[in-house]
């Protein structure tokens, strides 16, 4: 459960958030464009797609690779892309639903595996994830239903936390019979989208900890794991919008911690607390150059 200092942290990032970028959409567009390779990369590649950030970039600006990779990987990185970029539009249009779901299915898997694509699990079709059964395909439909409705009639949860289990029961659904990762990580931001929040990304270098929330859940019942991941992937993504948003000079963390004699790895841990206002771009830390460096808390 997200706590009251979290809590009233992330209200103040939207409050900034909200004032600095009326006017500003193209701005944004702009962060969510440069930002589409790696948000596809990391979602593959929890899914252990082999494919590197570079590569996912040539693959998505239609350039040669340096080495033979499989249709498959390419068709992932593709076609996740395509359902990154739909996404926006989509989610203004409607509530979420099973159709949006599927819809969001047929477009990641079509070329790929287009017998599963856009459908729930069927009759006879079983999936396990490591030590987890799924449920019967017989009950996905109406689990998901339940889903819908559990998660849309919550109006008492912290926003934040009510994500965060969705997504968790969401997986533990496991409702296709592939896809099921990122389409559930596509989902979560689209949840953002409808309130107003930008996008996150969970990165690979968060594997083990995504992981293990799926763990905690499904063995306990327990949910902090998955909401400290959501949430400190939201700071991130309000921190670095409001760094472009206000105009200022990006530098790298460890740049920062030259100029203002800073411990880099006191630095860095408070970055993967978030703490400090930085954020990773092509998976290096990066902060605004006015950071006050008196104001931060390591």
């Amino acid at each position: 459960m997200a706590t009251n200092p979290t809590k009233k942290r992330i209200q103040e990032l939207r409050a900034i958030y909200d004032r600095l970028r009326k006017g500003k959409e193209s701005l944004l567009r702009m962060i969510d464009e440069a930002e589409l390779s790696e948000s596809v990369y990391n979602s593959n590649a929890i899914e252990n797609s082999t494919l590197t950030l570079k590569e996912t970039e040539r693959i998505l600006l239609e350039m040669e690779v340096s080495r033979d990779v499989s249709v498959r990987e390419v068709f992932e990185a593709k076609n996740l892309a395509r359902v990154m970029e739909y996404l926006p539009a989509k989610i203004q249009e409607n509530n979420l639903s099973s159709e949006t779901f599927l819809l969001l299915h047929e477009m990641l898997m079509s070329n790929i595996d287009d017998r599963i694509a856009g459908r729930f699990r069927e009759k006879g079709e079983y999936v396990r994830v490591g030590t987890h059964l799924a449920p019967p395909p017989e009950r996905v439909k109406k689990l998901i239903a339940d889903l819908l409705l559990a998660y849309g009639s919550d109006l008492t949860t912290y926003f934040v936390d009510a994500i965060a289990k969705f997504h968790l029961e969401f997986e533990r659904i496991h409702p296709f019979n592939d896809g099921n990762g990122r389409i559930g990580r596509v989902i979560m931001n689209g949840q953002f989208l409808r309130l107003g929040f930008p996008t996150i990304i969970i990165r690979d270098k968060e594997k083990k900890t995504y992981y293990r929330a799926f763990r905690d859940y499904n063995d306990k019942k327990q949910t902090k794991t998955m909401e400290r991941v959501v949430t400190l992937a939201l700071l991130e993504s309000l921190h670095k919008r409001i760094a472009y948003l206000q105009g200022d000079t990006i530098i790298t963390l460890a740049a920062f911690s030259r100029d203002h004699r800073k411990s880099p790895s006191a630095l860095l841990n408070a970055a993967m607390r978030q703490t400090i206002p930085a954020f990773r771009e092509k998976g290096v830390w990066k902060i605004g150059a006015t950071y006050s460096h008196r104001r931060t808390r390591l």
